[in-house]
């Protein structure tokens, strides 16, 4: 061997032992056993199921369509063709995926160009010459290229905790998807709950006019008195006043719909503006299991998102404290520009380059920190699961009590209304005072009123039940998927597909 290739053996022996000791540094992401979502508390029936009136069914992806109305179906898919919020997330989520782009694109290959060709004084002393040298027309060219090897695994854990991320900005749409239909749903529901009451409210004041059409007849004829006119009168004008109360609240609930549609209220589809019929569910809400509701819903997949991104930035940490190594090769051209590309002036090398910054200026300490925020990471994730638990316990139960006192309700509204039936012809016939008359048909307007109030109470709360629920964000995942290439699952993170709350993922 001779002594150049002895030489150049040495000189590639550290790149050798360093590919050969080739490593993913930190730990590898698993969801960690102790997590709220794998204990008992998470799993099974939810708690409060048994009391309202639901099913075992899983929500299914556009449950809107659960009222099988029209017009709530058109305003659903307007505000998520239109929806601003909905703009935001995308544009979020376009620049995360600008982000993991960024960071695949790290290590490799890499490459570079110069090319300068000036006229300049050049000093002598710097080349050890103690006399002016002459002003002279100079030229660099050059061309160099280099491939970063990523022994100790900073890269891939960097593209690891991108991707994570990108995931977790993936679920944030989603969570602004289904708040958006919830919202709509939430909005159309409130205007034509406030229009129904209203027809209640005039059916109720056209009821008690009459009434006191008929005691003014009565007082005429010598059979009543003006104290009984000025009272059905009383209960009239109280009636009245509730109206503009309906009339403004269906007014708010078209502007919520305007905004949420990004659109002029005059311009809501006429059905919409016309609605003055709650709208009914066709079934029982399906509510599925607890574990279910954990895969399903959009904050619990995110928060786990960003404990998987915690970990894999422990590794990018971890790596920091090790050395970064590249072989590079370049050639050039330096001199008078009249010398270029001669052997005087041509240049080239090739060779590894080892850049290590020893554990100094607080490396260690970052690792430490990496782990201090997965540990954050991972409260954050059981608090989101234990929140996504109690909102949804708390809406069944909401849900149950409202659902059993609009049904008390409406028993009392048919006792109501065969009293007051049977009293107003008794006071007609003379058989009863004025006064049982008045109190029946108090009665029973308040109690319709209240059927109807409590009827609107139990529809906003299948809504919420349906936001907890955390239903809604399939449908638009199912589109994308079929736009994603076959590379669309990353290695060390769960299929974007499967929610990753409720199994362990390996970020190898």
């Amino acid at each position: 061997m001779t002594r150049r290739s002895l030489w150049r053996s040495f000189a590639l022996t550290p790149l050798a032992l360093a590919l050969g000791a080739c490593m993913t540094l930190g730990p590898n992401y698993r969801l960690p056993q102790e997590a709220v979502v794998n204990a008992p508390l998470a799993q099974g029936p939810i708690d409060g199921a048994d009391h309202a009136p639901v099913s075992q069914q899983g929500v299914p992806a556009n449950w809107w369509q659960l009222y099988d109305d029209p017009a709530l179906n058109e305003l659903v898919q307007d505000a998520l063709a239109s929806n601003t919020n909905l703009r935001v997330a995308a544009a979020n989520l376009e620049r995360s995926r600008a982000v993991v782009a960024v960071a695949s694109a790290q290590g490799g290959f890499s490459g570079g160009a110069t090319a300068t060709v000036e006229r300049a004084q050049v000093s002598g002393e710097q080349y050890l010459l103690f006399e002016k040298v002459p002003v002279a027309n100079l030229g660099d060219l050059g061309i160099n290229v280099s491939y970063e090897f990523d022994l100790f695994g900073k890269l891939k854990r960097g593209v690891e905790a991108a991707r994570a991320d990108d995931e977790a900005v993936e679920a944030a749409a989603d969570l602004a998807r289904i708040s958006v239909v919830a919202d709509v749903v939430q909005a159309y529901v409130e205007s034509c709950s406030a229009a129904e009451e209203l027809a209640i409210a005039q059916e109720s004041l056209k009821l008690q006019q009459q009434r006191v059409a008929l005691t003014k007849r009565l007082r005429d004829a010598g059979r009543g008195n003006q104290p009984d006119v000025t009272r059905g009168q009383t209960q009239a004008n109280t009636i009245a006043a509730d109206i503009p109360r309906f009339e403004g609240r269906r007014r708010v609930a078209q502007y919520q719909l305007a905004m949420l549609l990004a659109r002029s209220p005059k311009d809501l589809p006429p059905a919409a503006l016309a609605c003055n019929r709650l709208p009914k569910l066709k079934q029982p809400i399906p509510v599925g299991d607890g574990a279910a509701l954990l895969k399903r819903r959009p904050d619990v997949r995110e928060a786990e998102r960003q404990l998987a991104a915690s970990t894999a930035r422990i590794g990018v940490a971890i790596a920091e404290m090790y050395p970064d190594v590249s072989f590079g090769a370049g050639v050039g051209t330096v001199g008078l520009t009249g010398d270029l590309f001669s052997p005087k002036t041509n240049a080239w090398s090739f060779g590894p380059l080892i850049s290590w910054t020893f554990p100094a200026n607080g490396q260690r300490a970052r690792v430490r920190a990496a782990e201090a925020a997965t540990g954050g990471a991972l409260a954050h994730f059981d608090g989101v699961v234990l929140n996504a638990l109690r909102e949804t316990q708390s809406s069944l139960a909401t849900y149950a009590a409202d659902d059993q006192r609009a049904d008390s309700l409406r028993t009392a509204y048919d006792s109501a209304k065969q009293s007051a039936d049977e009293t107003h012809r008794l006071y007609a016939a003379g058989r009863e005072p004025f006064l049982s008359d008045l109190d029946a048909t108090r009665t029973l307007t308040s109690v319709h009123a209240q059927v109807a109030a409590a009827e609107g109470q139990v529809a906003l709360d299948q809504v919420r039940l349906f936001l907890s629920l955390g239903g809604g964000w399939e449908g638009n995942r199912e589109a994308e998927a079929q736009k994603a290439s076959p590379q669309g699952s990353h290695p060390g993170s769960q299929n974007a597909n499967a929610p990753s709350a409720a199994s362990a993922a390996s970020a190898d």
